[in-house]
């Protein structure tokens, strides 16, 4: 595939219910998928704009993604709830956990793991589980020495509105938490409260996922956690929240094809 940046022409609203995602259930995760991954091919559902990835993810304590490779990939990921102990081939570690921004650039190639291992850190008195949403967009640039960036945002967020998580935009420089390698996409987050609202920036390709709580979107109508709206050629609508809520968009300016 290859990216193009030509501007759609058709505005689209495309809203993916919660229970329309494809499963990964045994006994250390439940695993919900926005788009093909793994055994579940869609061929219909590969990605939007440059979003391959968006899986829900819940693993149990003790357990966890064991080290496993990747290549040109921009992996971020956001904690919900409890923390997620991430590890490296480049001497990377760290515990990740909700207000924490984090991405990690597979670049010409990097092994990882992903565990639900800070139980052994703090005691069993914290051996909840952990909920987190993964994402992965393509890097405009393949063969990138491999990275890794994580930062506190927890007080952006507090503040309300859209907080820009990750970036590769120049718009964002000196606003985006962390860089992201593709210089046509961004993450941003709100954490509202029921009667708070936001505006969607305008892009080509937008992908909003109501990752806890209810919303109601101008255009789409009221979503709930795990429900997704794809949007193309739009932009401006209004988010409101309906109850306490955490929402995460991606914008973005070019997409996949071929």
């Amino acid at each position: 595939m290859r990216l193009s940046t030509a501007t759609p022409r058709r505005e689209l609203v495309d809203v993916r219910p919660a229970g329309d995602r494809a499963k990964t259930r045994i006994s250390w995760l439940d695993s919900k998928h926005s788009f093909s991954f793994g055994q579940h091919w869609d061929p219909r559902n590969t990605h939007h704009g440059l979003l391959l990835v968006n899986n829900d993810d819940i693993v149990t304590p003790g357990f966890g993604f064991e080290t496993h490779p990747h290549r040109d990939m921009e992996i971020v990921t956001w904690v919900l709830r409890g923390s997620l102990v991430h590890q490296d081939s480049t001497g990377h570690s760290g515990v990740i956990y909700p207000g924490l921004a984090q991405r990690m650039s597979a670049g010409r190639g990097i092994m990882h793991s992903e565990k639900n291992d800070s139980w052994r850190l703090q005691g069993d008195r914290h051996a909840d589980p952990v909920h987190f949403i993964q994402m992965w967009v393509v890097p405009d640039t393949d063969g990138v020495t491999p990275g890794y960036e994580q930062l506190e945002i927890e007080d952006e967020l507090l503040r309300g509105g859209l907080v820009t998580v990750a970036s590769g935009m120049k718009e964002h420089r000196g606003a985006a938490a962390i860089r992201i390698r593709n210089r046509h996409a961004a993450l941003q987050v709100a954490r509202m409260q029921p009667g708070d609202s936001v505006e969607l920036p305008h892009a080509p390709y937008l992908h909003v996922f109501v990752a806890r709580g209810d919303i109601a979107l101008e255009q789409a109508g009221p979503l709930r956690a795990g429900d997704a709206v794809r949007l193309t050629a739009s932009g401006g609508q209004r988010l409101t929240a309906t109850t306490a809520a955490e929402v995460l968009v991606w914008q973005m300016h070019a997409a996949l094809v071929g």
